[in-house]
Protein backbone atom coordinates (compact mmCIF):
# COMPACT_ATOMS: atom_id res chain seq x y z
CA UNK A 1 0.00 0.00 0.00
CA UNK A 2 3.84 -3.89 -1.84
CA UNK A 3 3.10 -0.30 -1.54
CA UNK A 4 2.16 -2.41 -4.42
CA UNK A 5 -1.30 -2.95 -3.70
CA UNK A 6 -3.25 -5.53 -1.46
CA UNK A 7 -2.07 -8.75 -1.58
CA UNK A 8 -4.68 -11.46 -2.76
CA UNK A 9 -6.31 -13.86 -0.37
CA UNK A 10 -5.34 -17.49 -0.06
CA UNK A 11 -8.34 -20.44 0.97
CA UNK A 12 -7.60 -21.63 4.34
CA UNK A 13 -9.45 -24.20 6.15
CA UNK A 14 -10.17 -26.30 9.62
CA UNK A 15 -6.94 -28.33 10.96
CA UNK A 16 -6.39 -31.54 9.69
CA UNK A 17 -6.14 -33.60 12.83
CA UNK A 18 -10.10 -33.05 13.91
CA UNK A 19 -10.86 -33.82 10.53
CA UNK A 20 -8.99 -37.48 10.80
CA UNK A 21 -10.35 -38.28 13.83
CA UNK A 22 -14.45 -36.94 12.85
CA UNK A 23 -14.60 -38.73 9.11
CA UNK A 24 -11.78 -41.18 10.25
CA UNK A 25 -10.25 -40.75 6.62
CA UNK A 26 -7.52 -40.00 5.64
CA UNK A 27 -6.58 -36.46 4.48
CA UNK A 28 -5.98 -35.89 0.78
CA UNK A 29 -3.03 -34.25 -0.42
CA UNK A 30 -5.05 -31.08 -1.22
CA UNK A 31 -6.68 -30.62 2.33
CA UNK A 32 -3.01 -31.15 3.45
CA UNK A 33 -2.17 -28.31 1.18
CA UNK A 34 -4.68 -26.09 2.48
CA UNK A 35 -4.00 -26.65 5.96
CA UNK A 36 -0.39 -25.20 5.63
CA UNK A 37 -1.23 -22.23 3.90
CA UNK A 38 -1.10 -18.84 5.60
CA UNK A 39 -3.92 -17.40 7.24
CA UNK A 40 -6.43 -15.78 4.95
CA UNK A 41 -7.67 -12.01 4.92
CA UNK A 42 -10.89 -13.25 6.61
CA UNK A 43 -9.84 -14.85 9.35
CA UNK A 44 -6.89 -11.83 9.97
CA UNK A 45 -10.18 -9.76 10.07
CA UNK A 46 -11.67 -11.67 12.97
CA UNK A 47 -8.46 -13.02 14.78
CA UNK A 48 -7.31 -11.96 18.22
CA UNK A 49 -4.32 -9.80 18.93
CA UNK A 50 -2.21 -9.15 21.71
CA UNK A 51 1.16 -7.39 22.50
CA UNK A 52 -0.50 -3.94 21.42
CA UNK A 53 1.26 -0.79 23.51
CA UNK A 54 -0.84 0.89 26.34
CA UNK A 55 -3.64 -2.26 25.59
CA UNK A 56 -3.47 -5.14 28.44
CA UNK A 57 -4.90 -8.27 27.20
CA UNK A 58 -6.47 -9.39 24.09
CA UNK A 59 -8.16 -7.74 21.44
CA UNK A 60 -10.43 -10.07 19.29
CA UNK A 61 -10.93 -8.16 15.93
CA UNK A 62 -14.70 -8.16 14.24
CA UNK A 63 -14.62 -7.35 10.79
CA UNK A 64 -10.82 -5.69 10.75
CA UNK A 65 -12.23 -3.37 14.13
CA UNK A 66 -12.15 -3.60 17.87
CA UNK A 67 -13.46 -1.24 19.88
CA UNK A 68 -13.16 -0.80 23.79
CA UNK A 69 -14.76 0.83 26.62
CA UNK A 70 -15.21 4.45 26.38
CA UNK A 71 -12.93 6.29 28.56
CA UNK A 72 -15.36 8.06 30.74
CA UNK A 73 -19.16 7.21 31.00
CA UNK A 74 -21.20 8.56 28.45
CA UNK A 75 -18.41 9.82 26.26
CA UNK A 76 -17.95 9.18 22.68
CA UNK A 77 -13.50 8.83 22.79
CA UNK A 78 -12.85 5.27 23.46
CA UNK A 79 -9.77 2.94 22.21
CA UNK A 80 -9.91 1.28 18.57
CA UNK A 81 -7.84 -0.92 16.68
CA UNK A 82 -7.88 -1.59 13.73
CA UNK A 83 -6.17 -3.69 10.54
CA UNK A 84 -4.95 -1.60 8.52
CA UNK A 85 -6.44 -1.94 5.26
CA UNK A 86 -6.40 -5.35 3.28
CA UNK A 87 -2.64 -5.51 3.78
CA UNK A 88 -1.36 -9.32 4.23
CA UNK A 89 2.32 -10.14 3.43
CA UNK A 90 3.18 -14.34 3.43
CA UNK A 91 6.18 -16.08 3.89
CA UNK A 92 7.88 -18.41 6.17
CA UNK A 93 9.69 -16.84 8.81
CA UNK A 94 10.82 -19.59 11.17
CA UNK A 95 11.62 -22.43 8.71
CA UNK A 96 9.12 -24.63 9.48
CA UNK A 97 7.68 -24.88 6.10
CA UNK A 98 4.56 -23.05 6.58
CA UNK A 99 3.64 -19.70 5.25
CA UNK A 100 3.38 -17.39 8.30
CA UNK A 101 1.14 -13.85 7.64
CA UNK A 102 2.04 -10.12 8.36
CA UNK A 103 -0.26 -7.45 9.16
CA UNK A 104 -0.75 -3.72 10.33
CA UNK A 105 -2.50 -2.90 13.29
CA UNK A 106 -3.27 0.95 14.22
CA UNK A 107 -4.03 1.27 17.88
CA UNK A 108 -5.81 5.04 18.06
CA UNK A 109 -5.91 5.59 22.32
CA UNK A 110 -7.08 8.79 23.32
CA UNK A 111 -5.62 12.17 21.43
CA UNK A 112 -3.97 12.66 18.07
CA UNK A 113 -1.64 9.28 18.59
CA UNK A 114 -2.02 6.39 15.80
CA UNK A 115 0.08 3.67 16.78
CA UNK A 116 1.01 1.71 14.36
CA UNK A 117 1.95 -2.12 14.92
CA UNK A 118 3.19 -5.16 12.95
CA UNK A 119 2.02 -8.47 14.16
CA UNK A 120 2.39 -11.96 13.30
CA UNK A 121 -0.06 -14.86 12.90
CA UNK A 122 0.87 -18.24 11.88
CA UNK A 123 -1.78 -21.36 11.71
CA UNK A 124 -0.82 -24.14 14.45
CA UNK A 125 -2.61 -27.20 14.66
CA UNK A 126 -5.70 -25.23 12.42
CA UNK A 127 -5.78 -22.74 14.60
CA UNK A 128 -5.10 -18.96 14.16
CA UNK A 129 -2.58 -17.61 16.31
CA UNK A 130 -1.12 -14.16 16.67
CA UNK A 131 2.77 -15.39 17.60
CA UNK A 132 3.98 -11.81 18.04
CA UNK A 133 3.12 -8.10 17.76
CA UNK A 134 5.11 -4.81 18.22
CA UNK A 135 5.29 -1.44 17.80
CA UNK A 136 6.34 0.78 14.27
CA UNK A 137 5.79 4.05 15.88
CA UNK A 138 3.49 6.87 16.09
CA UNK A 139 1.83 8.18 12.61
CA UNK A 140 4.76 6.52 10.39
CA UNK A 141 3.62 5.96 7.12
CA UNK A 142 4.40 2.75 5.01
CA UNK A 143 5.91 2.73 2.29
CA UNK A 144 6.35 -1.35 1.74
CA UNK A 145 6.29 -4.23 3.73
CA UNK A 146 8.05 -7.34 2.66
CA UNK A 147 9.33 -11.07 3.08
CA UNK A 148 13.06 -11.67 2.17
CA UNK A 149 14.96 -14.42 3.50
CA UNK A 150 13.15 -15.22 6.79
CA UNK A 151 13.42 -11.55 7.55
CA UNK A 152 10.76 -8.82 7.64
CA UNK A 153 11.06 -5.41 5.92
CA UNK A 154 9.18 -2.30 6.19
CA UNK A 155 9.99 0.71 4.36
CA UNK A 156 8.52 3.84 6.50
CA UNK A 157 8.36 7.58 6.37
CA UNK A 158 8.52 8.42 10.29
CA UNK A 159 9.35 11.33 12.28
CA UNK A 160 13.32 12.21 12.55
CA UNK A 161 14.95 14.31 15.29
CA UNK A 162 13.68 17.53 14.21
CA UNK A 163 10.53 16.79 12.87
CA UNK A 164 7.01 17.52 14.21
CA UNK A 165 4.85 14.36 15.06
CA UNK A 166 2.73 16.31 12.21
CA UNK A 167 5.04 16.05 9.32
CA UNK A 168 7.30 13.05 9.17
CA UNK A 169 10.25 13.57 6.96
CA UNK A 170 12.57 10.58 7.93
CA UNK A 171 12.85 7.57 5.36
CA UNK A 172 14.44 4.42 6.10
CA UNK A 173 14.22 0.69 6.25
CA UNK A 174 12.81 -0.96 9.90
CA UNK A 175 13.59 -4.50 9.76
CA UNK A 176 12.92 -7.68 11.98
CA UNK A 177 13.35 -11.24 12.40
CA UNK A 178 10.94 -13.62 14.13
CA UNK A 179 13.08 -15.53 16.90
CA UNK A 180 11.90 -18.67 18.97
CA UNK A 181 9.34 -17.75 21.12
CA UNK A 182 7.55 -15.90 19.54
CA UNK A 183 9.59 -12.36 19.72
CA UNK A 184 10.31 -9.66 16.85
CA UNK A 185 14.08 -9.16 16.98
CA UNK A 186 14.64 -5.78 15.61
CA UNK A 187 17.74 -5.04 13.59
CA UNK A 188 19.34 -2.15 11.20
CA UNK A 189 18.41 -2.42 8.06
CA UNK A 190 19.40 1.08 6.65
CA UNK A 191 22.89 2.33 7.53
CA UNK A 192 21.58 6.06 6.85
CA UNK A 193 17.96 7.49 6.59
CA UNK A 194 17.44 9.77 3.71
CA UNK A 195 14.97 12.77 3.51
CA UNK A 196 11.72 12.55 2.48
CA UNK A 197 11.81 14.25 -0.85
CA UNK A 198 10.36 13.82 -4.58
CA UNK A 199 12.79 12.12 -5.99
CA UNK A 200 11.66 9.93 -2.92
CA UNK A 201 8.50 9.12 -5.49
CA UNK A 202 10.63 9.45 -8.67
CA UNK A 203 11.71 7.56 -11.37
CA UNK A 204 8.71 4.97 -10.70
CA UNK A 205 5.49 4.72 -12.45
CA UNK A 206 2.59 5.02 -10.41
CA UNK A 207 -0.97 4.48 -11.58
CA UNK A 208 -4.24 6.33 -10.03
CA UNK A 209 -6.59 4.21 -8.33
CA UNK A 210 -8.78 6.35 -6.14
CA UNK A 211 -9.84 10.19 -6.34
CA UNK A 212 -10.16 10.03 -2.96
CA UNK A 213 -10.37 7.70 -0.11
CA UNK A 214 -13.76 6.23 -0.40
CA UNK A 215 -14.36 7.02 -4.73
CA UNK A 216 -12.51 4.38 -7.03
CA UNK A 217 -10.80 5.76 -10.09
CA UNK A 218 -11.81 3.76 -13.21
CA UNK A 219 -9.34 0.86 -14.05
CA UNK A 220 -9.78 2.33 -17.44
CA UNK A 221 -8.42 4.81 -19.00
CA UNK A 222 -5.47 4.08 -17.40
CA UNK A 223 -3.98 7.55 -15.45
CA UNK A 224 -0.25 7.53 -15.14
CA UNK A 225 2.34 9.64 -12.84
CA UNK A 226 5.87 10.07 -13.04
CA UNK A 227 7.92 12.81 -11.14
CA UNK A 228 11.56 13.22 -13.07
CA UNK A 229 13.47 15.99 -13.54
CA UNK A 230 11.28 19.00 -11.34
CA UNK A 231 8.31 17.56 -12.91
CA UNK A 232 5.02 15.40 -13.23
CA UNK A 233 4.09 13.64 -16.06
CA UNK A 234 2.82 10.56 -17.25
CA UNK A 235 -0.66 9.84 -19.15
CA UNK A 236 -3.84 11.96 -17.81
CA UNK A 237 -6.45 9.22 -19.83
CA UNK A 238 -6.03 10.50 -23.33
CA UNK A 239 -3.10 13.02 -23.70
CA UNK A 240 0.63 12.72 -22.17
CA UNK A 241 0.73 15.39 -19.22
CA UNK A 242 3.31 17.59 -17.96
CA UNK A 243 3.28 20.18 -14.96
CA UNK A 244 6.27 21.65 -12.99
CA UNK A 245 6.48 20.79 -9.09
CA UNK A 246 8.71 21.76 -6.04
CA UNK A 247 9.37 21.03 -2.50
CA UNK A 248 7.67 23.17 -0.38
CA UNK A 249 9.04 23.99 3.33
CA UNK A 250 7.99 21.17 5.43
CA UNK A 251 8.46 17.75 4.70
CA UNK A 252 5.78 16.41 2.05
CA UNK A 253 4.80 20.06 0.76
CA UNK A 254 4.93 19.81 -2.80
CA UNK A 255 3.67 23.33 -5.41
CA UNK A 256 2.01 21.51 -8.59
CA UNK A 257 2.54 24.47 -11.60
CA UNK A 258 0.30 24.41 -14.67
CA UNK A 259 -0.29 21.00 -16.66
CA UNK A 260 0.25 20.83 -20.28
CA UNK A 261 -0.84 18.48 -22.37
CA UNK A 262 -0.94 16.55 -25.87
CA UNK A 263 -3.79 17.68 -28.17
CA UNK A 264 -5.34 14.25 -28.68
CA UNK A 265 -8.92 14.23 -29.16
CA UNK A 266 -10.26 10.84 -27.35
CA UNK A 267 -14.00 9.90 -26.62
CA UNK A 268 -15.88 11.63 -23.97
CA UNK A 269 -15.34 8.73 -20.97
CA UNK A 270 -11.59 9.20 -21.30
CA UNK A 271 -11.91 13.22 -21.79
CA UNK A 272 -14.03 13.45 -18.37
CA UNK A 273 -10.95 11.58 -16.60
CA UNK A 274 -8.64 13.52 -17.54
CA UNK A 275 -10.15 16.56 -17.00
CA UNK A 276 -10.67 15.41 -13.60
CA UNK A 277 -7.12 14.07 -12.81
CA UNK A 278 -5.38 17.18 -14.27
CA UNK A 279 -7.94 19.57 -12.19
CA UNK A 280 -7.16 17.56 -8.85
CA UNK A 281 -3.35 17.04 -9.93
CA UNK A 282 -2.83 21.15 -10.25
CA UNK A 283 -4.31 21.90 -6.76
CA UNK A 284 -1.89 19.06 -5.05
CA UNK A 285 -0.15 20.61 -2.02
CA UNK A 286 1.17 17.65 0.11
CA UNK A 287 2.32 13.59 -0.53
CA UNK A 288 2.86 10.78 1.37
CA UNK A 289 1.88 7.02 1.48
CA UNK A 290 -0.84 5.47 2.94
CA UNK A 291 -0.82 1.40 3.56
CA UNK A 292 1.71 1.38 0.72
CA UNK A 293 0.13 3.91 -1.82
CA UNK A 294 1.38 7.42 -2.82
CA UNK A 295 -0.85 9.42 -1.14
CA UNK A 296 -1.58 12.82 -3.07
CA UNK A 297 -3.82 16.02 -0.78
CA UNK A 298 -5.17 18.19 -2.38
CA UNK A 299 -7.38 21.32 -1.26
CA UNK A 300 -10.44 23.25 -2.79
CA UNK A 301 -12.93 25.55 -1.29
CA UNK A 302 -11.07 25.02 1.94
CA UNK A 303 -12.32 20.72 1.40
CA UNK A 304 -9.05 18.17 1.83
CA UNK A 305 -8.96 15.40 -0.40
CA UNK A 306 -5.97 12.79 -1.33
CA UNK A 307 -5.52 10.74 -4.55
CA UNK A 308 -4.09 7.43 -4.20
CA UNK A 309 -1.94 5.32 -6.64
CA UNK A 310 -0.31 2.16 -6.57
CA UNK A 311 3.33 1.38 -7.93
CA UNK A 312 3.17 0.13 -11.05
CA UNK A 313 5.06 -3.42 -11.14
CA UNK A 314 7.27 -4.29 -14.29
CA UNK A 315 5.87 -7.09 -16.56
CA UNK A 316 8.04 -9.79 -16.74
CA UNK A 317 8.65 -11.61 -19.83
CA UNK A 318 7.39 -15.20 -20.93
CA UNK A 319 9.88 -17.53 -20.53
Amino acid sequence: MLFTGPLRELLGVLGLFSFALVSGAFPSESTKASAMQAPTLKELKNASYSGIEGLKGVVKLVDGRWEGRPYKKGSASRPVVNLVGDLRVIGDLDGDGMNDAVVLLNYAPSGTGQLLHLAVVTRRNGKIQNVATTLIGDRVQIRDVRIEQKQIFVDVVQAGPKDAMCCPGEVTTLGWTLEPGGKLNPFIATAKAERLTLDTIGNTEWVLRSWDLKAPAPKQPTVTLVFKDGRFTGSSGCNNYFAPAKEGTMPGDVEVGPAGTTRKSCPDNEMSVERRFLDQLVRVNKFGFLVTQLALSWEKDGVWKTMLLDKRQPHRADK
